[in-house]
């Protein structure tokens, strides 16, 4: 992912020639407005010790970038894990050109619960690591992968926790987990050239080839570096414009929780992620949950060989899982209760 502060100009450009879909294709989002206590929702138990396993546990493969031997080897891993926690996987294959005209082969891992469920949500993040830590303060690793403990793992890890743990207790939509790939291959900073489109390879295909045909979603969530001991998250420009009433009932469920210290109620400049595709192509209100911190790009060690599991933090994996059940469940309550 990148941050585009020129994207500002090419949304107005985009919206005033009708090039983006928006949520036009979607089903109705939910109103920002409502009276639903979402701080008080039930949701099942949460475990920050196991979400921190299936960090570790893709770490353990090594760079997940494609080509590399730890990429297939923690596609399958994830596939398996995914098959017991949800009613139906499938792993979408796709071929697709990197920045310098290679090609690649990527797989999206698509799971679900509730598949029969009309209504859905979508919740997403990408599995791949950079093939290249481009931003390593030493120049000498810039052509070196990196691990993406926090940049890619952590928003899996979530995930599986939570597929794990909302089978036992699903709410009353359908849920459907998508873990993209080739998100982070894109053009390398000592390329000296920039194409935005080189970027989220594996959620450019799903926008255009679903899962299911006339797939529709009330709303998605992406998360991406959701790990770290300092959790800050702000209201970026892709996910206002796009779905302004999620990304506010999230960001108010945060801050009923007590989290308003890190859900920082801050306007900020777009960001090239997967939801942009999801939601200029698929049509899908989508927001993404993704680190600021002010004082470095995302965080200090974004595309760096420092982004290892000694970075992530249980807690904030907690935190943000908390946020996210409370806002799902609240829409839509689980059918036990």
């Amino acid at each position: 992912m990148k941050r585009l502060s020129h994207l500002l100009a090419i949304c107005a450009l985009s919206l005033a020639t009708g090039f983006f879909l928006g949520c036009k294709n979607g089903q109705p989002e939910p109103t920002a407005e409502s009276t639903t206590n979402y701080a008080s929702a039930q949701t099942p138990a949460f475990s920050a010790d196991s979400a921190y396993q299936f960090v570790a546990r893709q770490v353990a493969f090594g760079y997940r970038a494609p080509g590399l031997k730890g990429h297939d080897a923690c596609a399958a891993y994830l596939f398996d894990a995914m098959r017991r926690f949800c009613d139906t996987v499938v792993l979408q294959h796709f071929n697709a050109t990197l920045w310098d005209g290679s090609r690649a082969k990527g797989t999206n891992i698509i799971a679900s619960i509730n598949p029969q469920s009309e209504k859905r949500i979508l919740l997403c993040a990408h599995w791949d690591s950079r093939l290249w830590a481009d931003h390593d303060p030493d120049e000498a690793n810039h052509r070196t992968p990196l691990l993406g403990a926090n940049d890619g793992a952590s928003g899996v890890g979530i995930l599986m926790e939570m597929a794990r743990v909302m089978k036992q207790m699903p709410p009353s939509a359908g849920i459907d987990f998508i873990f993209f790939d080739l998100e982070d291959q894109g053009i390398p900073e000592w390329a000296k050239s920039y194409e935005d489109n080189t970027w989220c390879l594996g959620s450019q295909y799903w926008a255009k080839n679903k899962h299911l045909p006339y797939y529709r979603a009330v709303y998605g969530i992406l998360l991406d570096m959701v790990g770290t001991d300092k959790p800050r998250f702000t209201k970026e420009e892709v996910s206002r414009r796009y779905a302004s009433g999620i990304t506010d009932k999230l960001w108010r469920t945060a801050s009923a929780l007590g989290y308003g210290n890190v859900f920082v109620d801050q306007n900020t400049d777009p960001i090239l992620d997967d939801h942009m595709y999801v939601n200029q192509i698929a049509g899908i209100p989508m927001t993404d949950i993704v680190q600021n911190s002010p004082e470095s790009s995302f965080f200090p060690h974004w595309h760096t060989i420092g982004d290892s599991l000694a970075v992530i933090n249980k807690e904030t994996l907690a935190l943000v899982a908390n946020v996210v059940m409370k806002t799902i469940y609240g829409d839509y309550p689980a059918e036990c209760q």
